[in-house]
């Protein structure tokens, strides 16, 4: 990735630059569930990889210099944790923490409604549960990531039936 294409990702980030769709980030953290289900080109904006997404070939991949911006940032640290939130909200958990506690994600009180849209054997949200533990570990929200996956364990001893064994394997290895 180039230069200009770091400095894409970042600014979008920061809130100075629009995505390749023209979509501020501020924007897409206001989306209803419905519009975050059914656009697919964003999730790529807000948790990147390094691998480019075969679903979205414009959007920018991190290398590096992009993580390491990232992991010493507070501000794209701050704004990442609240691209998380959005994502949590969407699939029906909520993180939990005290001051001093390790972070924990549960599921909140529209779990049992919001999990009537991601929770199925074929289901695209899986993708992007992966992507999103994959970015988060990658970017310095390690804690996150891993309170995500606890929270996911949890879901996949419930759900096994409808996740597969597969996908369990992908969010175990991110």
């Amino acid at each position: 990735m180039s230069s200009n294409n770091q400095d894409i990702l970042v600014r979008f980030y920061l809130g100075l630059s629009p995505d390749a769709q023209g979509r501020k980030i501020e924007d897409i953290w206001q989306w209803k569930h419905d519009r975050l289900e059914y656009t697919h080109d964003y999730i790529q904006w807000l948790f990147p990889m390094v691998e480019k997404s075969n679903f979205n070939r414009n959007a920018p991949t991190l290398n590096p210099s992009v993580i390491e911006t990232f992991r010493k940032t507070p501000e794209l640290k701050q704004r990442l944790y609240q691209s998380l939130l959005l994502m949590l909200d969407f699939y029906g958990l909520k993180l939990e923490s005290q001051p001093s506690q390790e972070i924990k994600i549960i599921k909140s009180e529209n779990y049992q409604q919001r999990k009537k849209n991601w929770i199925d054997w074929r289901d695209h949200n899986y993708l992007r549960l992966t992507r999103i533990l994959t970015s988060l570990r990658l970017l310095g929200l390690e804690n996150e990531a891993k309170a995500l996956f606890q929270c996911l364990d949890e879901i996949y001893q419930e759900e096994k039936d409808k996740i597969g064994s597969e996908t369990y394997s992908y969010w175990k290895n991110a």
